[in-house]
């Protein structure tokens, strides 16, 4: 390949025009999501409250990241590549658990499994047609075919670690968002104010969840119903324990039961259920244990063990045998 490349000028050319313009395109990037992030900065220092700074800095990120990706994933359907499926709501709601809720989202996470799909194996024949001394042809299917597989599976497999790491994080930390409402609401603070306050209260320790009541806190200033905002706050989050927490709101809302002593019961469950997650964790760790144990440790215990007595046999009890005396 490097000789092909000395012997012809055309070829020299072609290939340093590709180079360039990669490289200016890589710069293009970087500038712009620089300036990106400069301008996002600037609008977040003139904000007011970290309420509206959350709101504004996901707003415009979510704004800058997506115009780019909106034309590209347009121009490649004008092209005739369709993006879409008819499995679009399943991987639609699998993205929202992810924490990606925007609605081009689908088409993006399409257009990264093609890209890995066909990316893989032709980065590896690249490489293979570079080399001097090439493999068998068989070979080179059976690890084309390899890594097409791997490069198909690999974001599905991100995807799903993406959104269970996620719901962890926001069931590990609700108890504490629980018990900040649950003195928000007993020292006189209604629904919406619980919810601003806590939100700024936990916005370095559960960014997640600080999102998520900002989000709704915005909805329930926008005019939108306590209902409304609490169903659209747990379709958001597609976490369990936020949606049964917002199911037992609306219904103490609807029965004119007090918030606080619902507040106060579900808070305690979840550190029940918090605590007997981490007592689980802490009775499957001998089981996990014996596995290094089993494969490393008891073969070394048995040699050590096993070793002076095999060396007895080997020097007295074998020449005994063959009537040889030691």
């Amino acid at each position: 390949m490097m000789d092909l490349l000395a012997s012809s000028a055309p070829l020299r050319l072609t290939v340093l025009l590709m180079i360039f313009t990669i490289v200016v395109i890589a710069v293009l990037f970087v500038a712009r999501l620089v300036s990106g992030r400069a301008a996002i900065r600037r609008r977040l220092s003139d904000s007011g409250t970290a309420l509206s700074a959350i709101a504004e800095n996901s707003y415009l990120r979510e704004r800058e990241r997506m115009e780019g990706w909106n034309k590209l994933t347009a121009a490649i359907e004008r092209a005739g590549i369709q993006l879409t499926d008819e499995k679009n709501n399943a991987l639609q709601a699998k993205l929202a658990m992810a924490g990606f809720r925007s609605p081009v989202s689908v088409r993006i996470f399409t257009l990264a499994r093609l890209l890995l799909l066909f990316g893989f194996p032709c980065l590896y024949l690249a490489i293979v047609l570079m080399q001097p001394e090439r493999p068998a042809l068989f070979t080179i299917y059976v690890i084309s075919v390899g890594l097409a597989l791997f490069g198909m599976y690999a974001p599905n497999l991100w995807l799903t670690s993406r959104a269970e790491r996620r719901r962890n994080d926001i069931v590990n930390g609700f108890p504490d968002c629980l018990d900040l409402m649950l003195v928000c609401v007993e020292a006189g603070l209604g629904l919406e104010a619980a919810f601003d306050r806590v939100g700024r209260e936990i916005l370095r320790s559960h960014p997640l969840i600080a999102e998520i009541l900002s989000t709704a806190t915005l909805e329930l200033r926008a005019g939108a119903s306590r209902e409304q905002a609490l169903r659209s706050m747990a379709q958001r989050a597609q976490v369990d324990e936020i949606r049964a927490f917002t199911t037992l709101l609306i219904q103490s809302d609807k029965l004119g039961t007090s918030i606080g002593q619902t507040l106060r019961i579900y808070a305690t469950e979840m550190r029940e259920k918090r605590r007997l997650r981490a007592e689980e964790k802490a009775h499957k760790l001998p089981v996990l244990l014996s596995i290094p144990l089993v494969a490393f440790m008891l073969p070394t215990m048995i040699g050590v063990l096993m070793l002076p007595a095999a060396l007895r046999v080997v020097r007295i009890v074998m020449p005994l045998m063959r009537g040889v005396q030691p």
